[in-house]
């Protein structure tokens, strides 16, 4: 079983990362353990338990085809908050994944996530 997935960030991005995660994704931070807060970055997890923690890379590029897949319930009230926000939307053709809906966005370094859910 997966514990988490690890993206990069840039050094010093700690708030815009909560903005983002929490703020508009509704994550919750959980805190790292001290000896590895002083690297800075941030660890989140979803309302399903899935771990997301962003390290710090010094010469950061956003990831634009790895990406995580998260799970999400409520696919459509997300997509409006992330557009409302300002973040894109991409929504996926069905006929890729039958079964699942599905879109892509970035966060705000530009790094690419996925959200999915059952029809």
């Amino acid at each position: 079983m997966l514990h988490h997935v690890q993206i990069a960030c840039p050094r010093d991005s700690e708030d815009a990362l909560r903005s983002y995660y929490v703020g508009v994704l509704g994550m919750t931070e959980k805190p790292k353990p001290p000896l590895l807060a002083v690297r800075g970055g941030c660890w989140f997890v979803d309302a399903e338990g899935a771990e997301l923690h962003l390290g710090v890379e010094d010469d950061f590029r956003p990831a634009r085809k790895a990406h995580p897949a998260l799970t999400c319930a409520d696919l459509d009230g997300l997509a409006v908050r992330l557009t409302a926000a300002g973040y894109p939307v991409v929504w996926a053709d069905p006929a890729e994944q039958p079964g699942m809906r599905r879109f892509h966005t970035n966060d705000c370094h530009g790094n690419r996530i996925e959200f999915v859910t059952a029809e």
